[in-house]
């Protein structure tokens, strides 16, 4: 189901929906138990975005300290579920998918993961999404006794009822890891003291989850890397995601840039090898650029790889430059250097907390537009905090990056820091 199809139905069917809910919770009449309560079984829901369930790991952490791993369930649509399994925090068993490919489909596949939610006893569910009504909704249907979630407290983001227990406030000032944390720490506070939280924001910490390649995944994208360049010889691999979600299309830098930025790599390093990647339904633009860069050593592995294989190829490359998007993300669980490029959002919130992501961002007056409090939306049709950002920036960037990852390994690097005619052409 399509992204714009998804906020049209939580918006129109989610109001109505938390609005009856909130009356039969009120109806009921039922407290929630004293901070006593034995704490036995925590959901988490966040149905939408992979590239956010890897911000979740200091949570999901958190979770499994107070409950157990085997204790830690997880809701979310079934297209998101790939990283989490490779992530390994909780039980295969215990990640429950909702198939989202059409209404109807959504509709009885929720229904199923509600029965199968209250069957498991669930005593705590935590909402991960911001501001999203379905999902304030399925927390409530779980069964928990105890909900955390983002609550608007004077029009401080959308309307979704009042389904929680621990009701907290939205904080934009906080890294979205450390907002993530701050829903498992509010279940330590009494749920009638919201929306103070009377303790420090948790500490922001690097992603500790890392992804380890079996043996056929990696040789599937050793070969399919050798056989798509030819002669590569291992040694400067530079990748491109031209992609970005279409959650937050407003992300995207334009393809002709990721074109000319693949050529300067190429011209200024002679035996580097550009790979372009993608989804297997973005293969066919994708190499329309390939076939633009028009050189040998530039090829495109889009939609012949899982998830798994793709990091295998990203734990084979030294650099990827990707849009704000999932890859961004899941290259955080690999050793590669990842240059972000920022718009609509800012990488003071949403970039990963690693040494290996290096952001670009051009900082205009306008941006950040998109954020918990809009739906992640925006009326702007001119991305222009993207359009600010150059060919030569992100090539500077990315030779940073490369010269310094060399270092570390001891190699000499041979990429010189401006070619001259290839940034010329780019503009």
């Amino acid at each position: 189901m399509k992204v714009a199809r998804m906020r049209l139905i939580d918006r129109w069917l989610g109001v109505p929906v938390c609005f009856l809910l909130t009356v039969v919770r009120r109806l009921l009449g039922r407290r929630p138990p004293e901070q006593g309560f034995a704490l036995r079984r925590i959901l988490f829901v966040k149905l939408a975005e992979q590239g956010s369930t890897v911000l979740a790991k200091a949570a999901l952490d958190r979770a499994v300290g107070k409950v157990g791993r085997d204790n830690v369930f997880f809701l979310l649509f079934a297209e998101n579920r790939p990283i989490l399994d490779l992530m390994g925090v909780i039980p295969a068993q215990n990640v429950i998918a909702i198939n989202a490919s059409n209404v109807p489909r959504a509709i009885l596949s929720a229904l199923a993961a509600i029965y199968r939610l209250r069957r498991a006893g669930i005593d705590a569910a935590i909402d991960l999404e911001f501001f999203a009504r379905s999902s304030a909704a399925l927390c409530y249907l779980s069964g928990a006794a105890w909900r955390a979630g983002y609550h608007c407290f004077l029009g401080g983001g959308a309307y979704r009822g009042d389904l929680m227990t621990h009701r907290v406030p939205f904080n934009p000032y906080l890294h979205a890891s450390q907002t993530f944390e701050v829903l498992v720490a509010a279940l330590d506070q009494p749920s009638g003291k919201f929306p103070a939280i009377d303790m420090p924001p948790p500490p922001l910490r690097p992603c500790s989850a890392a992804f380890y390649p079996d043996s056929r995944d990696l040789e599937y994208s050793r070969r399919l890397v050798d056989s798509s360049l030819g002669d590569w010889n291992g040694t400067g691999l530079f990748l491109l995601n031209a992609n970005a979600s279409d959650l937050v299309p407003l992300r995207r830098w334009s393809d002709q840039r990721y074109v000319e930025l693949a050529r300067c790599l190429l011209s200024a390093q002679p035996k580097a090898s550009v790979v372009f990647t993608g989804a297997p339904n973005e293969a066919e633009a994708i190499e329309q650029l390939v076939r633009q860069v028009d050189d040998e050593r530039c090829v495109s592995v889009a939609g012949k790889t899982t998830l798994r294989q793709l990091l295998a190829i990203y734990g084979l490359a030294d650099v990827l430059v990707t849009n704000d998007s999932g890859p961004a993300h899941f290259a955080t669980l690999t050793p590669i250097d990842v240059v972000v490029l920022f718009g609509p959002e800012t990488p003071r919130l949403f970039a990963a907390n690693s040494p290996r992501t290096h952001p670009v961002w051009a900082e205009t007056a306008c941006s950040p537009c998109v954020s918990a409090f809009n739906d992640r939306n925006s009326a702007c049709m001119d991305n222009v905090c993207m359009q600010r950002i150059t060919v030569k920036q992100v090539f500077d960037k990315v030779c940073r990056v490369y010269e310094s990852r060399r270092s570390r390994k001891g190699l000499s690097s041979p990429l010189p820091r401006t070619p001259r005619k290839a940034l010329h052409r780019a503009g």
